[in-house]
This record gives C-alpha cells, sequence and structure tokens, in this order.
C-alpha cells in the first residue's frame, strides 16, 4: 500500500480559519436570521482598481487575436512587471534589488512556504508567536519539527513571544538560529518595526549566517513615514534576507492572486559539503521546475498598479481601510476594550476582557452581537487572551458592527 507523509499527522485538529468557518455556519444554521458580520479573514470586499481592470481587459482582447495572443510565460514573471516592480517598490525607496531578483508568484502565502524547498531539514527555524499559522504548518508538513504541546507549540521551533509587554517587537534570540520569519507590519499584531529594529536583526542574522524571511504583505499600509517598507532599506539585508510581498491588500487582488518574492543573488547558504550556494540559482531551478508562472492577463493587471492611475486607485483603497481600521480602533477603546494595532496596518488587536480565552470571547461576539473575528489563541500560545479584529470589509458593516459591540456587549 502507499503510504503518506506522516508529518501531515502531526498538524492540529484544523487550520484556524476553517475552524471559524465551521463554528460561525453552525451558528448560522441554528439562527438563520441572524445578520451576521465578518470582521475574522483578511479578505478585501472592495471592487478591483480601474486602471487593473482595464489593463486586465485590454489583455483578454489581446489573448483573443493570433497576432497578440501569450502562450506560456516566464516562469519568473513577464519583464516588464518585475522592472516597474524594481523601480517603484524597491530603488524608489534607495534599496538596492535588480528586477532579476524578482520573481512573480501567485501569492505570498504559497511562497513562504514553498520557499522551504530550497532549505536542509536540519535548520533551527525561529517564529514570532503569536504568529501567521501557515509559517508553522508549512514547517511542520516539511518535517522541520516534533509534535505539538498542549499549547500547541512544536518541538524543534523556537518561539519568540510579541506581548504587549516587549511592545509586540520580538526579541532576538539568545541561541543561535538559521531561518527567522519576520512579518512587518505584523500579522496579527497589527505591530510595526522601526529601522533600528529591524537593523538589529539584520545584523544578528549576518553573524550567524541566518536567513530573513520578511513578509511584508502589509507594507502599503504604513503611515509613518520614518517606518521602513522593504527590509532591503537596511544595510546588510541583501546578504541575509528574502522578501514576500503582495498585491491581495493594497489591490484587492486575494481573488485574483499575484504577488512577489525576491531573492536577491548577494544571498547564499551552505550546502552539505560545506560549500557556499547561491540562493537565487536553487529558487530559480525550484520555480522553473514547479511553477508555470502567473497569468499574462494577471500580470497586465498587477503592472496598472504602477500606473499614476493606479497609483492613485491602490492609495484610495488602502486609505479606505485603514479608515476602517480607524473606526475599528476608537469605537473598540469606546467600548471599554484595550486595542493595539491600527495605525500602521488593517488589523486591530484586542485583549479580550473578564478573563475570558480567545475563543469564549469568539463565542461571546458572535452570539451576542454577530460579529465574527478571529481569536488570537489560532496564531500560537502568546496570542490567547487576545482577539483580530479585521478591517477589509465595508463601511457599513464596520461602522454597524461597531455600534453592536458598543451597546450590547458586556464584558
Amino acid at each position: 500500500m502507499a503510504t503518506i507523509n506522516d508529518n501531515y499527522l502531526k498538524l492540529k485538529a484544523g487550520y484556524l480559519f476553517p475552524e471559524i468557518a465551521r463554528r460561525v455556519n453552525a451558528f448560522a444554521e441554528a439562527n438563520p436570521a441572524a445578520p451576521i458580520i465578518k470582521l475574522g479573514i483578511g479578505d478585501v470586499t472592495e471592487p478591483l482598481p480601474e486602471a487593473c481592470r482595464t489593463a486586465m481587459i485590454k489583455a483578454v482582447e489581446e489573448m483573443g487575436d493570433r497576432a497578440t495572443f501569450k502562450g506560456y510565460g516566464p516562469e519568473q514573471g513577464y519583464g516588464w512587471l518585475r522592472e516597474k516592480i524594481a523601480q517603484q517598490d524597491f530603488q524608489a525607496r534607495g534599496c538596492d534589488i535588480d528586477a532579476s531578483e524578482i520573481f512573480i508568484s501567485d501569492g505570498s502565502k504559497c511562497d513562504t512556504g514553498n520557499i522551504l524547498d530550497i532549505f536542509g531539514k536540519n535548520n533551527t527555524i525561529a517564529v514570532t508567536d503569536p504568529v501567521y499559522p501557515v509559517y508553522v504548518d508549512t514547517n511542520v508538513m516539511a518535517g522541520h519539527t516534533g509534535e505539538a504541546n498542549d499549547n500547541g507549540e512544536y518541538g524543534g521551533l523556537v518561539y519568540l513571544p510579541i506581548t504587549a509587554e516587549n511592545d509586540f517587537t520580538a526579541e532576538i534570540p539568545s541561541q543561535p538560529v538559521d531561518l527567522i520569519y519576520l512579518c512587518f507590519p505584523n500579522n496579527p499584531t497589527g505591530a510595526t518595526a522601526t529601522k533600528a529594529h529591524l537593523q538589529a536583526w539584520v545584523d544578528y542574522a549576518r553573524a550567524h549566517g541566518s536567513i530573513i524571511f520578511f513578509d511584508a504583505a502589509y507594507e502599503a499600509f504604513i503611515t509613518d513615514p520614518a517606518l521602513p517598507h522593504s527590509i532591503y532599506e537596511i544595510p546588510g539585508a541583501r546578504e541575509c534576507a528574502i522578501e514576500f510581498r503582495s498585491f491581495s491588500k493594497n489591490a484587492g487582488f486575494t481573488g485574483t492572486r499575484c504577488a512577489l518574492t525576491v531573492v536577491p543573488k548577494t544571498l547564499q547558504a551552505k550546502a552539505a559539503d560545506g560549500s557556499t550556494v547561491e540562493l537565487w540559482k536553487l529558487w530559480n531551478r525550484r520555480q522553473s521546475t514547479k511553477f508555470n508562472g502567473v497569468s499574462y492577463i494577471v500580470q497586465r493587471g498587477a503592472e496598472a498598479v504602477y500606473s499614476p492611475e493606479g497609483q492613485a486607485q491602490t492609495q484610495a483603497l488602502v486609505s479606505f481601510y485603514m479608515e476602517n481600521a480607524r473606526i475599528i480602533r476608537e469605537q473598540l477603546t469606546a467600548a471599554g476594550l484595550q486595542v493595539y494595532g491600527g495605525t500602521n496596518a488593517p488589523y486591530v488587536w484586542v485583549k479580550t476582557p473578564s478573563g475570558l480565552s480567545s475563543w469564549d470571547f469568539f463565542d461571546k461576539l458572535l452570539h451576542v452581537c454577530n460579529v465574527v473575528g478571529t481569536p488570537g489563541s489560532g496564531f500560537g500560545a502568546a496570542g490567547e487572551g487576545y482577539f483580530r479584529i479585521s478591517a477589509f470589509n465595508s463601511r457599513a458593516n464596520v461602522e454597524t458592527a461597531m455600534q453592536r459591540i458598543t451597546e450590547k456587549f458586556k464584558a
């Protein structure tokens, strides 16, 4: 009989968001008239920018003409898109990133897991706690961890707690680690990292031969001009960091699918025989072998983000969601709750009141206010006692949800 990858059996019963969906569906079936508002999963709700739609329509028409039809494209992405990304997202901020170091993909979620294909099995891996669950689960699937304990922490991972006590900025580990996951602006806490904080991580990584996986999916939501948008704004990062970005949140591409990963050609790691290997070459080989590229139509839509019209329209989208975040933050504060984030990120991180557990608070909000959020414990043991509220929804839904909480919620 065929055998399975037993590492999948180590995974906890359900990925966080399917469990949320299960509970919400059960409540909806029992209460079909309940007007549920979902502020849990970070999925956008507003239409694609007009510039992107127009570009994609034109691309569809090109696909209907033999003279302009496109078949298989380059696995790394079309050069015209990579050049615009390099120029406007990186070089404009003083980052020494070349278009050839940018790989277009269908999602940062995919890439943060797929990147493990080019790394060995014996690396010591550090993750923040709470953490985006994909970082942990993909390492479990790849056989990089032991079993989970009662708190859901997997053996073999180094957990770096981020809490109110340390301003939600993970401390540099005391022991050497090889692979480090950092996400700023942070999902789920909404916390940000200063240049000084990232410099400390870069210095640590270079001193220990570590690689930082830097998830910048929410960089467009940074409003403080002093905060870095890319880790490559930090001197030395080209020698120790891979950056992941996405069009999902800033341009509303969650259902359209386009993202990018930056692998500098100066980045190296060790082979089993002790030799150093250029990671760019490995990632390029991995993508060329396992990925057929993002569709021409979608890449034309992504390219339009960088047009003057696209820039204005995506900024309007970002501003719309950040206004939602402001409303959530202020209204929850008025309701007597302790809140964090929501100023440079589209997530508000709420301290659960009255000693309620994260899931108890989830159930109370659902049943009393018909509002759905995300239990902090689903992001890790240090997330227990916290709760994430997403700003991704319509203005009317956000205002209604906050009105219900302030009027009905009893801590």
